[in-house]
């Protein structure tokens, strides 16, 4: 027997027609076990998982259960998808305290070992247990609080240190400098460039390129030749329609400098993205 890992359906929910909604959801489960079945793969009911995303400006009550046959399965408040936290209102606060928990524990059995190894090794140790989970699809931490931020740039600030040998109360930016680190806000933004590069030139997958396009004036101007994103229009809500990539593609991308802008070179590209945002801090 094999397993069908990770299958996931969205389904957006009409209040007008919430519960036909449910039954849709329901019925297009029972397909997908029965198609399971029939290839001889295991659909498991009781790791299935539901999570019911709505804004926290509306007033909307949750889903209590799906039934999946004969299993009733209850609504969570959070749900792990390819190692992300995804909670009910998106703002990413338990994905932020899974991974400040994991890198500080990495952190402090480091620290353990620091005495014992050269810089070199020790911000190998770093990168390898700490920057990997601060970096580990941080694009989706665009737009959160600052708060929620903070946290992640307190782990960075203290591996920093660990690395560099300096005091707790030593300023961090120049040592992050000096470790030509960028800090946490920077490296989402770092990280949403560089996907909006890959997708204008083909280096991404296909339903992450249709979500931008590139900006064709009707007149032709001196600025004709820059490649600039068409931004969409404005969303209802700052706080999940502008931290889409739909929306924070065009509003970083079209910032960038020209030259940088028209690269063509991933590695040129790169190398003068992260030269040009720490120009910025």
């Amino acid at each position: 027997m094999s397993y069908a890992d990770d299958t996931q359906i969205y389904i957006t929910l009409n209040p007008l027609e919430r519960q036909e909604s449910i039954s849709r959801l329901e019925l297009c489960i029972r397909d997908i076990k029965a198609w399971s079945i029939l290839n001889k793969l295991m659909f498991n009911d009781s790791k299935t998982e539901v999570l019911h995303i709505s804004s926290k400006f509306m007033k909307c009550p949750s889903i209590p259960s799906v039934a999946v046959d004969d299993t009733s399965i209850a609504t969570g408040n959070t749900v792990k998808s390819l190692g992300v936290i995804l909670d009910s209102r998106l703002n990413m606060s338990d994905h932020v305290k899974h991974i400040v928990s994991g890198a500080s524990f990495a952190l402090r059995r480091i620290s353990q070992l620091a005495k014992y190894l050269d810089r070199k090794s020790t911000e190998r140790l770093v990168h390898a247990f700490v920057t990997s989970r601060l970096d580990y699809c941080n694009s989706l931490l665009y737009g959160i609080p600052t708060n929620e931020l903070s946290k992640l740039q307190r782990v960075q600030n203290s591996a920093a240190r660990l690395v560099s040998r300096s005091r707790r109360h030593d300023h961090i930016t120049p040592i992050l400098r000096e470790l030509h680190w960028l800090p946490v806000h920077l490296r989402i933004k770092y990280k949403i460039a560089l996907l909006t590069f890959k997708s204008l030139n083909s280096m991404a997958p296909n339903y992450i390129s249709e979500l931008i396009a590139v900006h064709k004036p009707v007149r032709c101007l001196r600025s004709s030749s820059e490649v600039n994103l068409q931004r969409p229009c404005n969303t209802k809500t700052k706080f999940y329609g502008d931290r889409s990539f739909e929306h924070a593609a065009p509003e970083i991308w079209n910032k960038l400098p020209a030259e940088l802008r028209s690269s063509l070179n991933l590695n040129l590209f790169k190398r003068n993205l992260k030269t040009y945002l720490f120009k910025s801090f």
